[in-house]
């Protein structure tokens, strides 16, 4: 028989990114802890052990920090959904701006990393447009379960739910009326808002045949199946609205989960992008949140984009548009072929907004190559920002400022949008 490792006390010093707490075992070693406080002193259990770090389970709080507050959720704790609902929205705030500077100075080796006062979003509650669950294996909808992840950590288990304070209202008033068969194939359920509470329920499965399910009449519902959408009712997309704008926003694509943040995001981006400009590359462009609003600036706008969703979406939303290119694939492979297109262009910028694995090295060196006046990075991943950012640096650029937006409170998640400069 297994045993179970022995409980340790340890004290935890400081937040990292991926909503865990570090502390030190005897030994030295780091040990990351979620659901915990830097200042607490507390009892783990050890899931991961590595020659340089380890990982636990929070099993009790013997000193609790001042800033602890009771969590809103009863699934807090168990649902890998929220990590810091223990902590003041103020406190959450504080906690992302370190660790993005610390980030930035660790990983990035930037000296007095120049971070502005990160954005609050105007909602700690209730925000997402957009959220997925998986089905139980009674077919009830639940989220990822704390913990799950590689090596000694648990495989991923599904967690039903019954309350959940992040999606809008809208999406909160249908979710408990759905119903799935118990044993249903592993599905993704994906609920979107749009404009007006308009809603569109996505089931992603690897079975060619659509689900059987309950919804509610007048939503619109979509299954998709290896990348093609199968309209089982109402339309195919839905109509999201930032500052006044309506964007396409298709079942298969992605698009910002906190609808007003999205809009504070585009005016800081115009704010630190020129009034004219001979081109503008929109590298990542999704279904064109940057592009739509700074297209009238530029004479030439270049989007690149792999997915072939979002660039139909990308399409329809910028029709108006005359001098508007778009380029469906793969970033690395597009930009360094239109390198040699815009090297005589004299002023010309550039917004990246990558995955969370950031930029690809020959995306990378064909930015660096085309060398654009600036370049606007949206990042949802710090740590790969603060890599790329060192690369940048490395190609002659310089970091001007990095403002954090918190488009995903009561999460460790930060997106932010850094202005670099040649």
């Amino acid at each position: 028989m297994k045993m179970s490792s022995p409980l340790l006390e340890i004290h935890l010093d400081k937040f990292t990114y991926g909503g865990e707490t570090m502390g030190r075992l005897d030994d030295g070693r780091a040990v990351f802890v979620p659901f915990a406080l830097p200042g607490e002193t507390v009892r783990v259990r050890l899931t991961e052990e590595k020659r340089n770090f380890a990982r636990a389970e929070l099993v009790e709080v013997v000193v609790p920090s001042p800033r602890r507050i009771v969590p809103r959720c009863v699934h807090f704790g168990v649902c890998g959904g929220c990590h810091y609902q223990n902590l003041s929205y103020a406190d959450q705030l504080a906690a992302k701006t370190d660790i993005l500077r610390d980030q930035l100075a660790r990983i990035g080796k930037i000296k007095n990393p120049p971070v502005r006062p990160i954005v609050p979003s105007p909602q700690e509650w209730n925000y997402r447009n957009h959220l997925q669950f998986h089905l139980t294996g009674e077919g009830k909808l639940g989220f990822v379960g704390a913990g799950a992840g590689a090596g000694a950590r648990p495989a991923p288990t599904i967690i039903p739910i019954v309350e959940c304070h992040l999606p809008e209202p809208s999406i909160n008033a249908l979710w408990p009326q759905l119903e799935f068969d118990p044993g249903a194939p592993d599905e993704r359920i994906a609920i979107r808002a749009g404009a007006g509470d308009d809603l569109m329920l996505v089931i992603e499965s690897d079975d060619h045949r659509p689900p059987e399910v309950d919804f509610e009449a007048g939503i619109s519902a979509v299954h998709v199946f290896a990348d093609n959408p199968i309209v089982m009712a109402g339309d195919d997309h839905l109509t999201i609205e930032v500052l006044g704008r309506p964007f396409k926003v298709s079942a298969a694509s992605f698009f910002q989960v906190n609808t007003p943040m999205a809009a504070k995001m585009v005016k800081h981006a115009l704010d630190l992008l020129p009034e004219k400009m001979d081109a503008l590359l929109d590298v990542y462009c999704g279904v064109g949140l940057f592009s739509a609003f700074a297209a009238p600036r530029c004479q030439r706008l270049i989007g690149i984009e792999a997915s072939p969703s979002a660039c139909e979406d990308f399409a329809a939303n910028l029709d108006e548009f005359d001098h508007v290119e778009l380029y469906e694939a793969p970033a690395e492979d597009a930009l360094p072929a239109l390198v040699t297109q815009i090297a005589d262009l004299r002023h010309v910028h550039a917004i990246v907004d990558p995955p969370r694995a950031g930029l690809d090295k020959k995306v990378l060196d064909a930015l660096a190559s085309a060398r654009p006046e600036s370049i606007l990075y949206v990042s949802c991943d710090p740590s790969t920002l603060a890599r790329d950012a060192r690369r940048l640096i490395e190609h002659g650029y310089r970091l001007a400022q990095v403002t954090p937006f918190d488009l995903f409170p009561q999460t460790y998640h930060i997106e932010s949008i850094s202005r670099f400069t040649c």
